[in-house]
């Protein structure tokens, strides 16, 4: 038997753009920061099996690395993107403190990856604020 560390520690992550401003971030450059965050989070070894762009926050599916915390894994993604944003925009962008990572198990995979898919459908009918507030409650953290 070999001596390794293995681990399948599903993460949904949630986090919003400072203030929570929805006019900054248009449809065009979400598409990109998607691509970007897909493969920025390839390079530095975490697994991103979905993610969805919204004008004022995000909503990613990963696989925490063995070699991780949550904590490096949102300071790498939110730090180097908010860079990359920068670069692409002609207004100073910054992700808001803060953010939600909440455990997904096995069975419930493809239920999470619909329902960041279908973000824009969803939030049509429900705002950012009570989404995540529904989030808070359903893993009975407030």
């Amino acid at each position: 038997m070999s001596v390794r560390s293995y681990t399948k520690i599903w993460l949904h992550l949630i986090w919003g753009t400072h203030k929570r401003e929805k006019s900054l971030l248009n449809k065009e450059i979400r598409v990109k920061i998607s691509n970007h965050l897909v493969e920025y989070s390839k390079q530095k070894g975490i697994y991103m099996k979905a993610n969805y762009v919204n004008s004022e926050h995000v909503h990613a599916l990963i696989d925490l690395p063995t070699d991780k915390t949550i904590e490096e894994v949102m300071r790498l993604i939110k730090g180097e993107s908010s860079l990359w944003i920068n670069k692409q925009v002609d207004f100073k962008f910054l992700w808001g403190k803060g953010y939600g990572a909440f455990s997904v198990s096995e069975s419930n995979l493809d239920k999470v990856v619909k329902y960041i898919n279908g973000q824009e459908e969803h939030h049509r009918k429900k705002s950012y604020t009570e989404e995540y507030d529904e989030f808070l409650r359903a893993y009975k953290v407030s």
